[in-house]
């Protein structure tokens, strides 16, 4: 049994990180080997349109043609049996960085038909963690609630069964008083991470030993 989890925020020990690391210790526990990536260590880029993923008969069907630093991981997650992916949510979508991730992982597999929606080998639970700085009482207004479900669509459809996991109100700065941020309420966003964020990190291992179980 192999955990495998992908961080896709700049931060190596940041919310996202956090989660993630919290995750895997919840699948280790339930036996599982982890493995934590992070995907700003590597150089590649999105998907480049060439549909070689696409050519019937040809070299790269079913799986991205592009080799960078990017395709010796996609490789390891055909190998995994958990799929862990952390975003925190910039400008209301995830980062490049998972973006890029994400069309190369995902559009090599789908297939553009209702049966089989997927060449991906085999079915994998899967777990899309998000964190946001703002609450969740504005996902609806600024469309946040789609983007969940549209990742949470797309790895159910292409890899596997996917739990969506969402951190809310998020703090930014461990020191707000370095900033120029008159619009965030530093006190509270500490008191919220200090009383909420050691929850959102036991759920997170609850989650990663439950995926690791199934």
């Amino acid at each position: 049994m192999k955990a495998i989890a992908f961080n896709a925020s700049p931060r190596k020990d940041g919310n996202t990180a956090m989660l993630l690391r919290n995750a895997l210790e919840g699948a280790a526990a339930a036996g599982a080997q982890t493995e934590m990536v992070h995907l700003y260590d590597y150089s590649f880029k999105g998907c480049i349109s060439c549909f070689s993923c696409k050519l019937l008969g040809g070299k790269s069907y079913g799986r991205c043609a592009v080799d960078d630093a990017l395709t010796p991981l996609l490789e390891q997650v055909t190998e995994a049996d958990v799929l862990l992916l952390g975003s925190p949510v910039y400008l209301g979508t995830e980062t490049g960085v998972c973006r890029a991730f994400m069309e190369r992982l995902i559009y090599p597999y789908h297939v553009y038909a209702k049966a089989p929606p997927t060449l991906f080998p085999r079915r994998i639970p899967t777990a899309l963690f998000y964190t946001a700085g703002r609450p969740a009482t504005d996902y609806e207004k600024l469309g946040y609630d789609t983007l969940f479900e549209r990742g949470r669509y797309f790895m159910n459809r292409v890899i596997g069964p996917c739990e969506v996991f969402i951190y809310d109100n998020a703090r930014l700065f461990v020191d707000s008083s370095k900033y120029f941020c008159p619009g965030l309420d530093a006190v509270k966003k500490q008191l919220h991470h200090e009383e909420i964020f050691p929850r959102e990190c036991a759920r997170a291992f609850e989650l990663g030993k439950t995926l690791a179980s199934a």
